[in-house]
């Protein structure tokens, strides 16, 4: 038997904080990303998960990165330009077939989940 291995993991919470517009922060793009992962058949490498709460929800709309290297985690998540980064991050992890850096849109997002309370 075949087994895929995945490259990379990404969780995005879509749970009692993120994503809450009532709660005055921004919509997390959900069906928009499992549509751009079909469309690019991403999820055979890096796997696309929606979590109900991930925690940490003073960082609001956060995604956690988990590759061979470790995890990364984000919040503030508030533009769709942040998303888009997201999936041309995975688009390049199939291509190459390896990590790689995180898009600098990305860089000021990343928190430390033991700093966070």
């Amino acid at each position: 038997m075949n087994e895929v291995k995945t490259l990379a993991s990404m969780y995005v919470c879509d749970g009692c904080c993120c994503g809450r517009v009532e709660k005055g922060h921004n919509e997390v793009p959900i069906s928009k990303l499992k549509t751009a992962w079909k469309k690019k058949q991403l999820n055979d490498k890096i796997r696309l998960t929606i979590s109900n709460c991930l925690g940490h929800c003073s960082m609001h709309n956060v995604t956690l990165l988990k590759t061979s290297n470790g995890q990364t985690w984000l919040g503030k998540l508030n533009q769709e330009e942040h998303y888009s980064a997201l999936v041309k991050w995975a688009c390049n992890i199939k291509e190459q077939k390896k990590e790689i850096a995180l898009p600098k849109i990305l860089l000021q997002n990343k928190f430390n989940r033991n700093e966070i309370q």
